[in-house]
């Protein structure tokens, strides 16, 4: 065995050994939610790019499905409501804009087939400010249409996690 494969493998083996102690210590890379469901419906009236957001991150980062008919789920998922908007954050010294604030509000709750409550109606909000330059016009709706994808997809897992967090939860006993 040659030098230079000696310290090829020995890099190998130091480069790999925090992985493997991660692995036998039990982490897991932060991307799967766990839920105690296996079929999922949507109901209400979310935007179709949210509703396809949020059917992505349960086919994706769930062991769950995602039902059409709401009777076949364990777990109805309820979006009360969808806005998206922005709203002028700065002017330049020529009174011309100069920056947005990008929002997202989705309003959900989730039950079970039974009408128990699992998350009540609750609300999540995302904000994202961007500069704006009047020279590039067209690329920055371009980015406008990014960044509102990346806040959907980031709002549509932080709903599954609340919901995997209501679900684990004990709930309150009525007498």
């Amino acid at each position: 065995m040659s030098v230079n494969s000696l310290r090829r493998a020995m890099l190998g083996l130091i480069a790999t050994a925090p992985l493997g102690g991660l692995i036998a210590c039990g982490y897991r890379l932060r991307g799967m939610v766990d839920l105690p469901f296996k079929v999922i419906a949507i109901t209400g009236n979310p935007s179709p790019p949210l509703r396809a957001d949020l059917q992505t991150a349960i086919l994706i980062g769930t062991d769950a499905n995602v039902a059409i008919n709401p009777k076949d789920a364990d777990l109805i998922l309820e979006i009360t409501n969808d806005i998206n908007g922005h709203e002028i954050l700065d002017y330049n010294s020529s009174g011309q804009i100069s920056a947005y604030r990008l929002n997202i509000r989705v309003g959900f709750r989730a039950y079970d087939l039974a009408g128990a409550e699992v998350v009540p109606e609750a609300e999540i909000y995302m904000t994202r400010d961007m500069d704006f330059s009047d020279s590039t016009v067209l690329a920055t709706d371009v980015q406008i249409q990014q960044f509102l994808s990346l806040m959907r997809r980031v709002l549509a897992v932080q709903i599954l996690r609340r919901v995997s967090a209501a679900a684990k939860s004990p709930q309150p006993k009525a007498f």
